[in-house]
């Protein structure tokens, strides 16, 4: 297992990349506790400081694949440093400020939000052009999609060293100069300054004209929906066992299983196409999701909870295949962002269906969230399998030599985005 990761971190430019995109994604991994606990110690009502983060998560969504679109006409440093820079003096002002005014501090953080660099769709463009060779890039997307788990789990770890250290003003303000830091890392190598996006027909759904895509779109939807009806139902559940240390180890048990299934998925060449992988993991995931209603001892929960997230990392590493393989040609970066922000998006409807649901019915009907999200998630798969299944001569992406310079053994691995 760690040999396939090994030959990956040991290309050139590669570990430089992924580590450069993680700690530039610092900022946006950390906004919602930040922002929750520099308003608390403003004095400000947990509903305002909900209020505040959820306006950041909405403005994130919007800006993804805007400026996903961006770096796609325009190149990488143009589009991702601006960004970080904007991103970073709109937190910082936040900070200075704090919540007086009021509606300084929502533009504020509407700001942060909004002008976050699309990194992580970045760093998924230039994979290709990095490596080379198909089989590594399936295996960096998975190494890429373990990598998120690491750095949710400890993100928040950062954020609660740094007001421990200095302050909640200080965590929002260091968090932020260290994400720009991590943006120019990749802005300014070779692969970032050199990628071009392949031309792209003019039109104004983007990647958003891909049926295929917007099939994947639509099932991650759920998936979101589901992780984020995990959170909320396990608060209820963990008043019952424990209070908030079973809360921690839930939680961190679904980020161990995710990070156990994404090295496991990672370390070996699968065969057949990716759609139809995909339907077997998220199966598989929404299957995991089933025994948390039964709600045993907290011991055996940590469990359920770590098995309902092995299949999540692989379905995600999956997903970034099949991205790529639908993306119009030259939208790759917006394609990798509307996946973060349908994701993203997901999740927060997720948390905010659970928590009307547990008042009404308790835990156990808050754990029945994340299994129908799941369902739901499988029978968008099975509905749109034909069309995710459109072969590459329907021209959703060329197939021209300048498409696909690696000459991949499945079609429409759409490598010509192009250093």
């Amino acid at each position: 297992m760690a040999a396939g990761y090994l030959e990956i971190l040991r290309a050139r430019h590669a570990a430089r990349l992924l580590t450069g995109t993680l700690v530039g994604r610092l900022p946006n991994a950390t906004a919602a506790i930040a922002i929750v606990l520099f308003v608390r110690a403003q004095g400000g009502t947990y509903s305002l400081a909900g209020a505040l983060a959820a306006v950041y998560g909405v403005a994130n969504a919007v800006g993804q694949p805007l400026l996903g679109r961006l770096v796609d006409a325009h190149g990488q440093p143009r589009v991702q440093l601006p960004a970080a820079l904007a991103s970073a003096l709109a937190m910082a002002a936040f900070a200075f400020v704090g919540t007086d005014p009021l509606p300084l501090a929502y533009v504020a953080v509407s700001a942060a939000g909004l002008f976050t660099p699309p990194l992580e769709g970045g760093l998924r463009a230039l994979w290709p052009a990095v490596l080379r060779r198909e089989d590594q890039v399936h295996t960096a997307y998975a190494m890429d999609a373990v990598a998120q788990e690491v750095m949710f789990t400890v993100g928040p770890l950062l954020v609660t060293l740094c007001v421990s250290v200095w302050s909640e003003q200080g965590a929002l303000l260091v968090l932020n100069v260290v994400g720009v830091l991590g943006a120019l890392s990749v802005v300014v190598s070779p692969p970032s300054r050199a990628w071009r996006s392949a031309p792209r027909e003019a039109h104004w759904l983007g990647a958003l004209r891909s049926p295929g895509l917007l099939a994947l779109l639509g099932a991650f939807l759920f998936v979101g929906v589901a992780l984020g009806s995990i959170t909320v139902a396990s608060v209820p559940y963990a008043d019952d066992h424990g209070g908030d240390a079973v809360y921690g180890w839930l939680m961190a048990a679904l980020g161990l299983g995710a990070l156990a299934g994404g090295l496991a998925y990672g370390a070996r060449r699968w065969a057949g196409t990716p759609e139809r992988r995909l339907r077997g993991l998220v199966m598989l995931l929404a299957v995991c999701y089933l025994p948390l209603m039964l709600m045993p001892g907290a011991v055996a929960m940590v469990a359920l909870t770590a098995l309902a997230g092995v299949f999540l990392a692989p379905a995600l590493a999956c997903a970034f295949v099949i991205v790529d393989r639908h993306a119009p040609r030259g939208t790759v970066t917006e394609a990798f962002s509307w996946l973060v922000t349908t994701f993203t998006v997901g999740a927060s409807v997720g948390t905010g269906l659970a928590g009307p649901v547990v008042e009404a019915g308790g835990a156990l009907w808050g754990f029945a969230v994340p299994a129908f999200a799941g369902a739901v998630s499988v029978v968008v798969l099975l509905a749109t399998g034909r069309v995710m299944a459109v072969p590459a001569g329907s021209g959703v992406v060329a197939t021209s030599s300048e498409n696909d310079p690696n000459r991949a053994a499945e079609p429409r691995f759409s490598s010509g985005d192009r250093a």
